[in-house]
């Protein structure tokens, strides 16, 4: 998906909504652990049901390996159901990835390969060597973390250097000469606030993917207000709080209820 694919499907939809799909079992409605492949049946169920309301699918790769060959069928089919019933959504493989040489070029053919997603979460932390294998495949994002929302975040993303840069601000300066902004966007945390001024003010018109909306506490009308472009420049994620709305049979309406309800709120918040 190319970068202005991704706008005219944010002013389609009127929502720059992102769906993380973290599959638990042990939070998913228990009747569906009756079914062959109970992480699809529930992926599936939660695809249909939202799918109106966003632009973009995150499943996180930690809830899929860790059921080992089962996840990742599940993680596959998942996929394979997006590609053909909603060939116009964005599908980000939250991996966080990041390793040099043949490792990150393996990482690359992985997810663009053979999953055949839009983009790849990268860790940065080894530098120019782990990131560019992502880069070498047209028409698909390498989505670099940058400034999280955890408090480990304080170990290093906001360290300065001598000259008193941060860790984070270095990350985005450095990296933006690998790569445009058709094929690079970058992680912030959506507790972040005011930091997101800053970080506009050395990619301003990089896309940022903001996690930690809802069940996390960031707040949807600061991101907005600082981290907003006037091509939208934002894919806010949400996943608890739409996935699992709710426990029983109604899980699926619960979550296109929640989906619709932060949908409405990005319409209201939109440029354009």
């Amino acid at each position: 998906m190319t970068r202005q694919q991704l706008i005219d499907a944010i002013k389609t939809r009127k929502s720059f909504l992102c769906v993380g799909l973290d599959t638990d079992l042990k939070k998913i409605p228990q009747h569906l652990l009756k079914e062959e492949n109970p992480i699809f049946a529930f992926n599936k169920a939660i695809i249909d049901a939202t799918a109106p309301y966003c632009v973009a699918y995150k499943p996180n790769a930690a809830f899929y390996e860790c059921q080992g060959l089962k996840g990742w069928e599940a993680l596959e089919q998942t996929v394979e159901y997006l590609r053909k019933n909603y060939p116009d959504h964005f599908i980000i493989a939250d991996a966080k990835r990041g390793d040099i040489g043949n490792t990150s070029k393996m990482y690359a053919a992985t997810f663009f390969e053979q999953m055949n997603v839009d983009a790849v979460t990268v860790a940065p932390y080894m530098g120019k060597d782990s990131v560019t294998p992502f880069l070498g495949y047209e028409g698909k994002w390498v989505i670099l973390l940058d400034l999280t929302s955890n408090p480990g975040s304080q170990d290093f993303q906001t360290v300065t250097d001598a000259n008193g840069m941060p860790l984070w601000e270095r990350v985005l300066r450095v990296s933006s000469e690998w790569a445009g902004t058709d094929q690079m966007m970058y992680v912030v945390g959506a507790t972040r606030g005011r930091a997101f001024e800053d970080i506009r003010r050395v990619v301003p018109d990089s896309f940022l993917l903001v996690p930690g909306v809802g069940a996390q506490g960031g707040s949807l009308e600061e991101v907005c207000k600082y981290g907003m472009t006037p091509d939208c420049g934002l894919l806010v994620n949400s996943s608890r709080g739409i996935i699992y709305a709710a426990n029983d049979e109604s899980y699926a309406e619960a979550a296109a209820a929640a989906a619709r309800d932060l949908q409405q709120q990005m319409e209201t918040l939109l440029p354009f």
